[in-house]
């Protein structure tokens, strides 16, 4: 089969595009799919470049880093193992099964929860894992995952815009159950024009919440159609002041998946009581925290990876309802992956970009 095969750490290069890539055999308890486009994340660029390993202390880069360590430098923080295929949101059709797995789902279209729990403790977060990083994932013409993982649906939606959902809705599901969710709620949504920050905002206005998202000048209006009732140049000179007179306030609860710099200022615009939750820090994972502001104002800090099984159910409800609008920036076929990772990396689009396989 064809399949973008990553060899090593480092930049575009080290994704190989194969067509003699054997067809993964699903094992017991498993469902083989004929994926028909998978949605990438900045996960798949985090891994590739070896960001997550503890040696990184800068933003996100579409360059490997030359500090990173393959010995954590895993989604998990476990050692890395080549080769290994990416992608954690495949769509596509389920077209055989291993044994202990129902027939009948054979045919069906079906989309796949990355995340990987452990069979037997599926709560213990430690040992979780992920598609595309802990085993192969979608960004070939087969994939083969846990069957507990697969979702088949009745969308009406084409496999490119239900690609665009997994990971990054899933995630922003689950930063929005996290920290309970209310329409009494005023919420801020940093990076709201990437895949999560766009789901963020949809996911929130589903729950009549008051929305202040964060945003380049030039996709304001396209985060506005989503439904955000204020939107803040992420440019501004004030940002953070600019931001609480939009909300006429402190806010209930900041949504982050950006961090860097602007961080601190955040902490400092919630409200005693108020909830800070946070998915990732493409502008760098390092930042100053007052623990004054914490304690003093009663604050919540969350942080959002492992996510109950019932949050991904819940996004598939959702999608089946007609209730999730997606929100594909950009199109590829897989064998121009490396043109794909070059243009996710400059952050011109809005919501998700899809690879055809």
């Amino acid at each position: 089969m064809r399949a973008a095969v990553l060899t090593g750490l480092g930049g575009p290069e080290v994704l190989v595009l194969r067509d003699d890539v054997p067809v993964p055999v699903p094992a017991a308890g498993e469902a083989l799919i004929h994926v028909a486009a998978c949605g990438m994340n900045n996960t798949d660029i985090n891994t590739r470049v070896g960001w997550y390993s503890k040696s990184v202390t800068e933003a996100t880069s579409g360059d490997g880093f030359a500090e990173a360590t393959v010995n954590d430098g895993t989604w998990s923080g476990s050692g890395f193992q080549f080769p290994r295929i990416q992608g954690a949101d495949p769509s596509g059709r389920i077209v055989a099964v291993g044994a202990d797995v129902d027939e009948a789902i054979i045919g069906r279209r079906a989309l796949v929860d990355c995340c990987l729990r452990d069979v037997d403790e599926p709560m213990r977060r430690e040992l979780a894992g992920y598609l595309g990083s802990e085993r192969d994932g979608g960004f070939a013409e087969y994939v083969a995952v846990p069957a507990r993982n697969v979702h088949v649906h009745n969308s009406q939606l084409t496999d490119v815009e239900l690609a665009s959902f997994p990971c990054s809705w899933a995630t922003a599901n689950h930063m929005q159950h996290r920290i309970r969710l209310t329409a009494s709620d005023r919420i801020l949504i940093t990076g709201a024009s990437g895949g999560v920050g766009s789901a963020l905002v949809s996911l929130a206005k589903l729950r009549g919440v008051t929305v202040t998202a964060v945003c380049s000048a030039s996709k304001a209006d396209r985060v506005r159609a989503l439904g955000a009732d204020h939107v803040i140049d992420r440019s501004h000179a004030n940002l953070h002041a600019a931001a609480r007179d939009a909300n006429g306030g402190p806010f209930d609860v900041v949504a982050d998946v950006v961090g860097g710099s602007d961080a601190p200022g955040w902490f400092e615009s919630l409200r005693r009581g108020g909830r800070y939750v946070t998915c990732g820090a493409i502008a760098g994972p390092m930042v100053d925290l007052d623990l004054r502001t914490l304690y003093l104002n009663d604050l919540e800090f969350h942080g959002t990876t492992v996510y109950d099984p019932a949050v991904f159910t819940d996004l598939v409800n959702i999608i089946e309802r007609g209730d999730a609008r997606p929100v594909v920036g950009a199109v590829y076929p897989l064998e121009q992956i490396h043109e794909a990772q070059e243009a996710f990396q400059r952050k011109h689009h809005v919501g998700s970009m899809v690879l055809t396989i």
